[in-house]
């Protein structure tokens, strides 16, 4: 019985990780292009990416999705 409920729990976990894993790669990088149109006036104003990008957890994400998707080759994928 214990093993079982183990079992199923253990299997729940995995589930779970394995949804969350699944990236919907043109979404993200639709997010990120809207996000970058609205950092871009601050990186005009003289702010470095990675200031504007330690405040802001979105943009901290778009980093990510942006240097996962070039190094994966997806289409539409840019660097920062």
């Amino acid at each position: 019985m214990r093993a079982s409920c183990l079992a199923v729990a253990i299997l729940s976990l995995i589930a779970s990780r394995a949804d969350a894993a699944i990236i919907d790669w043109q979404a993200e990088l639709q997010r990120c292009r809207a996000l970058r149109q609205n950092v871009a006036p601050l990186l005009q104003a003289g702010q470095g990416i990675s200031a504007v990008g330690r405040s802001n957890t979105a943009v901290r994400r778009c980093i990510w999705i942006q240097r996962r998707a070039v190094r994966k080759k997806i289409p539409g994928a840019e660097t920062w």
